[in-house]
């Protein structure tokens, strides 16, 4: 789910980088421009959430692309 995530983005010219903290997913970069808010954590933008059974799940869907906008 994310890599499709992350390849549908690149289709349209939105480069995100995301760093894994078991079991946060955050959001830190779009096209290069580090993301300074949070959300669902202290130190960073939580956009997915990883279950014991390794499947991911969003945080809050329509807060994770209203960052990408702003930081595209």
């Amino acid at each position: 789910m994310i890599n499709s995530f992350v390849e549908k983005l690149k289709l349209i010219d939105v480069e995100v980088e995301l760093i894994l903290n078991y079991p946060w997913i955050y959001l830190s970069k779009v096209n290069g421009n580090k993301v300074r808010e949070t959300f669902m954590a202290d130190h960073g933008f939580t956009a997915f959430l990883m279950t014991w059974d390794d499947k991911h799940k969003w945080t809050d869907r329509k807060k994770v692309f209203e960052i990408i906008r702003i930081y595209r």
